[in-house]
């Protein structure tokens, strides 16, 4: 009898526990970084081979690769990829002339870059990666920062 009301006890609280933890509003596990890629050419002609970029609103973190396909040294006709805020473009740019080849034609420290590639030139390529954290709604634009380049090569970037 004693073995009887103990198992009913058991079972009881197990049943009750189980209720409770059915209640319990629980928050959701964090979701997994999801890495979106994409590609992008420059040429030897100063062109990008796409004018509007973009990534669903479920990808934390953009994996972007630059080619260049054309032959020119980046000396002479280097590309990179520079992610910016639409209002940033033009400073951005005129920033990145005065920073050099050394420096991949970005300014050190310039908090108004979202992210960049190195610059390369003919059969190189450079892959960046970069959190999308904050940036669902902006009005972004992507552009070549070596000189002169910016006026032909840019893009907008969308995230959603």
């Amino acid at each position: 009898m004693k073995m009887l009301r103990y198992t009913l006890v058991a079972a009881a609280l197990l049943g009750a526990q189980s209720l409770l933890f059915s209640l319990i509003p629980w928050a959701p596990a964090a979701a997994a970084d999801k890495v979106c890629k994409l590609e992008i050419t420059g040429n030897d002609q100063m062109q990008y081979d796409k004018k509007d970029l973009s990534v669903a609103a479920d990808c934390t973190q953009v994996q972007l690769t630059l080619k260049h396909i054309g032959k020119l040294p980046k000396e002479a006709m280097g590309h990179n990829w520079v992610l910016v805020k639409a209002a940033d473009l033009t400073a951005v740019a005129n920033a990145g002339m005065t920073a050099g080849l050394p420096a991949s034609y970005v300014q050190a420290g310039d908090k108004r870059v979202i992210a960049h590639t190195k610059t390369v030139g003919g059969g190189e390529s450079d892959t960046i990666t970069f959190s999308t954290a904050g940036l669902a709604g902006q009005s972004l634009m992507y552009l070549c920062t070596f000189p002169g380049h910016n006026a032909l090569m840019r893009g907008t970037f969308k995230v959603g």
